[in-house]
């Protein structure tokens, strides 16, 4: 289908766009210290429709991101300002500040957890620190830290499915997994998981095939399948695809391509067989793995 152009409206660097459950709506985040919410042309003839102006941060906002529905219409913005914000939608379009939560430094990554886990929410900073939140029954909100996850700096957190790898597949339902994959300054990636209310490193060691800052990770879901997949993209213009095949594995690396310049996001599809990288060319380009293994380009969607 042909691309379509969607004016967000803000007046400087978008940092961020995430897609709405229904794919109804998209929010955008800036340095001009606003997300904007914007719904999606229907057609191509279309025009796309502005929403609402969310303002609270000031500073650069470097990621948003949308809750599950079961949750109501919400939403999570983190900003230079150390402060990641929880908004909630009222009436159509009109959103509120539900909670703002502090930090000490910059906070360059927030992501909900599958809905499986409740209304959760993990934030990487600049401080080092992975914290999440946890929305309980009585409104209150619960926090649990890894601290100095990335003693130079957190800068991209991503929630594992729920799904255990190869569930669909084996006996009975299983408990919902807890784990998150991060990236940071120190040039790593690594794997956290929840055991008895900590959170633990999941691989050792830290997996490292980057020589410069991970700018972003991304778990693929797996739908049931036997392995696990995590993309990090890297300053040094590398992307790493990881899979590990069972648990307590070893995680193995392989570089999906030298961009030969900075690769700032991936992003999968919901079926996780396809790959989306966002490089300094202004170019994304899409991915798919061949069944023997090898990653192929199969498009570039010019900029």
């Amino acid at each position: 289908m042909p691309a379509q152009k969607i004016e967000t409206g803000h007046n400087d660097i978008v940092h961020d766009v995430s897609m709405d459950y229904y794919g109804k709506r998209i929010a955008t985040g800036s340095s001009d210290s606003t997300v904007k919410i914007t719904g999606v042309p229907t057609t191509n003839s279309s025009t796309s429709q502005h929403l609402a102006t969310l303002t609270g941060h000031q500073g650069p906002v470097w990621q948003v991101s949308w809750a599950h529905p079961k949750f109501g219409s919400a939403l999570a913005s983190c900003s230079y300002d150390g402060k990641v914000i929880v908004w909630k939608e009222g009436n159509p379009n009109e959103w509120s500040q539900s909670q703002v939560f502090e930090h000490r430094s910059s906070v360059n990554s927030v992501e909900w957890a599958p809905h499986e886990l409740g209304f959760c929410l993990a934030c990487g900073s600049s401080d080092g620190n992975i914290t999440v939140y946890t929305n309980r029954p009585d409104g209150s909100w619960e926090t649990s830290r890894i601290d100095q996850a990335h003693p130079v700096g957190v800068t991209s957190v991503s929630w594992a499915p729920s799904m255990a790898p190869g569930a669909l597949v084996g006996p009975g339902a299983l408990e919902p997994v807890q784990k998150l994959a991060s990236g940071g300054c120190d040039n790593t990636v690594k794997v956290w998981k929840l055991y008895n209310g900590n959170w633990k490193m999941d691989c050792f060691p830290a997996l490292q095939m980057h020589s410069d800052w991970v700018r972003d990770v991304a778990w693929a879901p797996n739908l049931g399948l036997p392995k696990t997949t995590v993309a990090s993209a890297s300053q040094d213009g590398t992307v790493v695809i990881w899979t590990v095949a069972k648990e307590g594995d070893q995680w193995e690396g392989r570089v999906l391509k030298d961009f030969k310049m900075p690769v700032w996001r991936v992003s999968w599809s919901l079926t996780g067989n396809l790959l989306a990288v966002a490089s300094g060319d202004n170019n994304v380009t899409l991915w798919k793995e061949a069944v023997d293994g090898v990653w192929q380009e199969v498009t570039t969607i010019d900029q």
